[in-house]
């Protein structure tokens, strides 16, 4: 399974909205110049994850974006689904009508798989990551 730059930049630029004070917002432009993800981009990738209500849209010529959720109740993994589909490895997982599986061999690998990714990032909450960026003065420290 790879994450791709929506799943990435996604992430990204929900860290820098729980960066910010409590109730503030940030424009796409904004969000752009301090994190160097195209406005374009950031634009797109906002509507699965205000549909998703992770973020929160404020209409008007100052408006801007905000976490639809406290970044403790917003985790990696509704961040990616949100933007990247399923996290299952293989398509057949989501089939319960595959005519292979009472004899596939592999199956029961790729669903131990599948459980370990959701588990793994299901567990890891937006204020995990801003926690860890705070950390990131203190020492050399990868989120």
């Amino acid at each position: 399974m790879r994450i791709s730059t929506r799943g990435r930049y996604s992430l990204e630029a929900l860290v820098y909205l729980a960066l910010l004070p409590e109730g503030a917002f940030a424009s796409t432009r904004a969000i752009s110049e301090n994190t160097g993800i195209s406005d374009g981009y950031l634009e797109q990738l906002f509507i699965p994850l205000r549909k998703a209500g992770i973020v929160r849209g404020i209409r008007g010529a100052q408006g801007g974006y905000l976490p639809g959720r406290e970044a403790k109740a917003i985790t990696v993994g509704d961040v990616l689904r949100a933007v990247e589909g399923s996290l299952e490895p293989v398509a057949c997982l989501s089939s319960n009508t595959c005519p292979a599986e009472a004899k596939c061999i592999t199956r029961h690998t790729w669903d131990q798989l599948y459980h370990e990714i959701t588990d793994c990032v299901d567990s890891i909450a937006i204020a995990d990551l801003v926690e860890a960026y705070g950390k990131l003065d203190e020492e050399s420290y990868s989120i």
